[in-house]
């Protein structure tokens, strides 16, 4: 799977960087896009039928995202895993 781009939604930047997870999220992101899935592994929430994926920011965040017809990411809630 050959990513073009990530999208998010409005208001994902600014729940990061209330966190302190902006520099964390860039770098995942780098990383997707250059196919590094070593820490970034992409993983299907139930139901698996449902095409809702998530990979890791961290130990404790996620990025929800859904994919469109271009190969773009689209990521539309970070979800705090614990």
């Amino acid at each position: 799977m050959i990513i073009n781009n990530i999208l998010e939604d409005e208001g994902i930047l600014k729940y990061l960087e209330k966190r302190n997870l902006l520099e964390q999220y860039k770098k995942s992101k780098i990383n997707v896009l250059k196919n590094i899935n070593s820490w970034n592994y992409f993983k299907e929430r139930k139901p698996k039928w449902s095409n809702i994926w998530y990979f890791r920011i961290n130990k404790q965040f996620r990025a929800i995202w859904t994919i469109d017809k271009d190969w773009d990411l689209l990521i539309y809630k970070i979800d705090n895993h614990q």
